[in-house]
């Protein structure tokens, strides 16, 4: 039996359209590893027309009341409820994702976020408007920054989304938005759902490659670019940006470390962090991916943190018990067994470390112990369901370990000592800091890093201010 390969479009000026050259990519199944649609090639053209329309439609948008930007995003929040199934059956195509988890852990916080950003819509402060100087009165405005080009990476496709297009919507940005050339497709679906309630041309959607990327950043018209993805591509935007000078907003890689002293309570610690470190693959910026434990502890944690792993279940999307799917692609299985092929000696595999099956990119819950500081594993990320863990004697090596990377943006602390905990949260250099949890997020708080790791901030009325400009007003008070 052959599956029907469907044939994916761009989403520009309010209608859907091929290429303008006609190329294609192939889009594979990561369960299956089957082409099942194909999706745009876009190039220059497709860039150039995608601006234009997102250019053309900003003055009405931009003049759109806060209430009436609010009341398109609630719409917007209705209709993914309301086509949740599509939505859920796409991104499980898209990635292989379990349906059960896409279900009950994305699906209800993205609609959850646009709401969110709908009621930010009307929310918009400023300082109080006064008379600085004798005679004068200065006010503040903000306002959108204009279009916006918006690059979203291939683990969360459809969450990301939200994250980048519903606080520019809400702020009267209009967008072109691009989707990972090898998760297209739900990308595609939200055109279709959002194209039933936005004037044409605020959102528009372009598939395609590198280069389409990159033609979106160079390109004249757009005033921010954003992306979520790796570090080498955030410092390729932020080099292309600023040749125009526009402004970047980049939420790249993380090497989230899990610092456990020796008073945590062991199996809620291992529960909390394994669950942490391989939902979603792994695949997952902020994953619990490097677990530092207290020497005293060290041998009791990796063995309950081996068990855990062996526990866990990787499998096919319709299989309720699993915890997480494939990897997404081909060159992230390589990447992710790489690392492992590459292991030191001093290094342990203590659970996993192997592919699963012939087919599909799945990988089994992996623990690696005995490593020192300076290894690869330590320092670069992985992206894969791998746990690496390391021991520390005190609280200052502690710092010193999980501050020791490039990547600033997620950590987390185990203790029962409040006051440890504080002064931890205190000297971590993470952009987020969990005490005895690791992974929630919640639409009012803020979500980005330091260092390596990027600037600007997803969620929040932070993220929201990113999409913004300030202007100062100045009038006299004599006529």
């Amino acid at each position: 039996m052959t599956t029907e390969v469907r044939r994916l479009r761009n989403y520009i000026n309010g209608e859907f359209r091929d290429a303008a050259d006609g190329r294609t990519i192939d889009v594979i199944n990561p369960v299956t590893e089957e082409v099942y649609a194909t999706s745009p090639l876009s190039g220059q053209a497709d860039v150039d027309a995608a601006m234009d329309a997102a250019a053309a439609a900003f003055p009405a948008w931009r003049d759109a009341t806060p209430a009436e930007r609010q009341k398109a995003l609630l719409k917007i929040a209705d209709a993914f409820e309301e086509r949740a199934e599509d939505l859920i059956a796409a991104e499980s195509e898209n990635t292989g994702k379990p349906l059960e988890l896409t279900r009950t852990e994305e699906v209800p916080p993205m609609v959850d976020q646009i709401r969110f950003f709908a009621g930010a819509a009307r929310l918009l402060e400023g300082r109080s408007a006064g008379e600085y100087m004798e005679g004068l009165t200065s006010i503040i405005r903000r306002e959108p920054v204009g279009v916006c080009a918006q690059v979203a990476p291939w683990n969360y496709p459809m969450m990301m989304a939200v994250w980048k297009f519903a606080p520019a919507l809400a702020a009267g940005n209009t967008v072109v938005i691009k989707p990972s050339d090898t998760t297209p497709a739900s990308t595609v679906l939200i055109a279709e759902i959002i194209g039933q309630i936005l004037p044409k041309g605020v959102f528009n959607v372009i598939c395609g490659d590198r280069d389409t990327g990159r033609a979106m950043v160079e390109h004249p018209t757009p005033a921010m670019a954003s992306i979520t993805g790796s570090v080498r591509a955030g410092m390729q935007v932020a080099e292309s940006a600023s040749k125009d000078v526009k402004r970047v907003h980049l939420e790249l890689g993380g090497k989230a470390p899990v610092v456990v002293f020796e008073d945590t309570d062991i199996a809620k610690a291992v529960e909390g962090i394994s669950v942490a470190g391989y939902f979603n693959a792994g695949q997952d910026c902020t994953a619990a991916t490097r677990v530092l434990v207290h020497e005293s502890i060290h041998d009791e944690f990796v063995t309950a943190l081996a068990k855990a792993a062996a526990d866990t279940k990787t499998g096919q999307p319709d299989d309720e018990d699993v915890l997480y799917g494939p990897l997404n692609n081909a060159n992230q299985l390589k990447q992710v067994s790489g690392f492992i092929e590459r292991l030191p000696a001093h290094a342990k595999v203590e659970a996993g470390g192997h592919r699963v099956g012939d087919k599909g990119y799945f990988y089994a819950p992996t623990v690696v112990s005995g490593l020192k500081q300076d290894d690869e594993i330590i320092q670069n990320e992985v992206f894969g369901p791998v746990i690496t863990v390391q021991k520390f004697t005190d609280e200052a090596q502690a710092v010193e370990y999980a501050n020791g990377v490039e990547y600033a943006l997620a950590s987390s602390v185990w203790t029962k000592d409040h006051a440890r905990a504080m002064r931890m949260s205190k000297n971590l250099d993470f952009g987020c800091v969990w005490i005895n949890t690791h992974i929630p997020l919640v639409a009012e708080m803020p979500h980005g890093g330091f260092k390596k790791s990027g600037y600007g901030k997803d969620l929040s009325a932070y993220g929201f201010e990113d999409y913004t400009r300030i202007k100062h007003v100045m009038t006299s008070l004599d006529g």
